[in-house]
C-alpha cells in the first residue's frame, strides 16, 4: 500500500468493533484473566498482550500500528511526549561506558538528557557537525553504541547523509537513531536510509492539531526487543485520549503535510526576495547547502523553516512580532496553525558554534491561506523597518 492508504487503513478494525470506524478510546489500569492460566500468561512480554493499561491498549495499538506502517518498521511504541520517546530510546541502548554521537543540530531536550542524566550514569557523549556525512567514522570509537541523526534539525536546518553516516556506523559495530520529526514520518523514511530506530514528536505533525502530547518509536528487528523491555520498565506510556487524537490525528497527516509542504515553500521564496533577509533556511530551497540531499531522500518539506534577519534592535523586533494576528508565538509547531518565534541556537552548539550576525526566526507555515500569511509578514517587516 502507499503512504497516503496507510495512514488511513493501518491500525483500524471496525468490524471487529461493531463496525465502528474509529477504535475506541480505552480508559484502563486493570485488566481482568478469566482463569489462572490465562493470569499467568499475561506476563507483558508481547506487545500485542493486553495485560495492564501502562503496557498498552486497544486504542494504544492502533496509534502504535498506524504508525509503524507509515515508518515501515517491526514494532512502534507509544510514550507520553516526544521528550519522553527520546528517553526511551537513549535508555534502551545504551549503558555505562558507552558513547553516543550526537548531531550538533539535535532538538534541544535530546542534548539536555544526554549530558544532564546520562553522563552522570558513566555514558559519555560527543557532538558532530551535521554535514559530517561518511567522514563520521573517524569519530567512531570502539564503545559508539548509539549514532544519532535528526535531518534537518528543527532549528538551524542542516540536512544528514543518513545513508553515508549508517553505512559508517554499523560497519564500526553501532546501530543509528534517527529523530523524523521535520518530516512527520511521511516525508522521509530514515529505515530505508540505513536506520535502525525512528522516534519523532507525534505532538507536532501526526496529532497536528495542537492539543495533545504523544511521542511515538519505530524499531527493526534486532532493536525492538530491548525498545520494548525499557518501554515497560520505565512506564513512559501516553495517555488514552492523547492516543486517540493522535491516531484520529494521523489519517489526515498526508493532506495536511502537503498543504504545510506547498505554504511552506511559498513563504520560503517570498521571504528569499526581501532586503530585510540575509537568507532563508529550508532544504527545499534550490539555493539550500542541503538541498540536493533533502532532493535525493525526502519527497517533500515540512512548513518548519528559518529565517535570518540582518541585525536588528530588540526595539525593532518586538514591533515586528507583538502585533501578529495570524502567526502565534509558542514553543511548538506541527499544528493547523501558523507560528513565528526568534531563536538562538549559539546555547545549543558545540560542534559547529553559531556565528551568524543576525537575528534567526523560526516559521512553521500552517493551514491558513498562504496569502493573508505574506500579508501578516509584508506588514510585520515595515512595522520593522518603521522602528529602525
Amino acid at each position: 500500500m502507499k503512504d497516503d492508504t496507510k495512514v488511513v487503513a493501518a491500525g483500524r478494525a471496525p468490524h471487529s468493533n461493531h463496525g465502528i470506524v474509529n477504535p475506541p478510546v480505552y480508559h484502563a489500569s486493570t485488566v481482568l484473566f478469566p482463569t489462572l492460566a490465562a493470569l499467568r500468561a499475561g506476563n507483558g512480554k508481547d506487545p500485542r498482550q493486553v495485560v495492564y493499561g501502562r503496557n498498552g491498549t486497544p486504542t494504544t495499538h492502533a496509534l502504535q500500528d498506524a504508525f509503524c506502517a507509515l515508518e515501515g518498521g517491526d514494532m512502534a511504541v507509544a510514550c507520553a511526549s516526544g521528550k519522553a520517546a527520546i528517553v526511551t530510546v537513549l535508555m534502551a541502548y545504551l549503558q555505562a561506558g558507552d558513547h553516543i554521537l550526537i548531531t550538533d543540530s539535535a532538538y534541544q531536550p535530546t542534548r539536555t538528557f544526554t549530558l544532564g542524566v546520562l553522563e552522570r550514569f558513566g555514558v559519555e557523549a560527543s557532538f558532530y557537525d551535521p554535514r559530517i556525512g561518511a567522514d563520521i567514522t573517524e569519530l567512531i570509537r570502539p564503545n559508539t553504541r548509539v549514532v544519532f541523526v535528526e535531518s534537518p534539525g528543527s532549528i538551524t536546518f542542516e540536512m544528514q547523509d543518513i545513508p553515508a553516516i549508517a553505512e559508517a556506523a554499523h560497519d564500526r559495530g553501532a546501530m543509528v537513531v534517527a529523530d523524523n520529526i521535520w518530516a512527520g514520518g511521511y516525508f522521509c523514511k530514515p529505515h530505508d536510509l540505513g536506520a535502525d530506530v525512528v522516534l519523532q514528536a507525534g505532538t507536532k505533525y501526526v496529532v497536528g492539531h495542537s492539543d495533545a502530547m504523544c511521542g511515538l518509536v519505530s524499531a527493526r528487528a534486532p532493536h525492538d526487543e530491548a525498545l520494548w523491555k525499557t518501554f515497560v520498565t520505565m512506564g513512559n506510556c501516553i495517555g488514552p485520549d492523547d492516543a486517540y487524537l493522535a491516531q484520529r490525528g494521523i489519517r489526515t497527516i498526508a493532506v495536511r503535510l502537503q498543504r504545510h509542504h506547498e505554504t511552506g515553500l511559498q513563504l520560503a521564496r517570498w521571504l528569499e526576495t526581501r532586503p530585510e533577509v540575509q537568507r532563508v533556511l529550508h532544504p527545499g530551497l534550490e539555493s539550500d547547502p542541503g538541498h540536493a540531499l533533502w532532493k535525493r531522500d525526502f519527497t517533500g518539506a515540512s512548513g518548519l523553516f528559518g529565517v535570518l534577519l540582518h541585525p536588528v534592535s530588540d526595539t525593532q523586533l518586538a514591533a515586528m512580532l507583538d502585533d501578529l494576528e495570524l502567526f502565534g508565538m509558542g514553543w511548538s509547531w506541527g499544528g493547523y496553525e501558523s507560528l513565528l518565534v526568534p531563536v538562538d541556537p549559539s546555547d545549543v552548539r558545540t560542534a559547529t558554534p553559531w556565528q551568524e550576525d543576525g537575528q534567526l526566526l523560526r516559521i512553521h507555515a500552517g493551514l491558513e491561506d498562504p496569502a493573508d500569511l505574506i500579508d501578516e509578514l509584508d506588514a510585520a517587516l515595515a512595522r520593522l523597518n518603521a522602528a529602525g
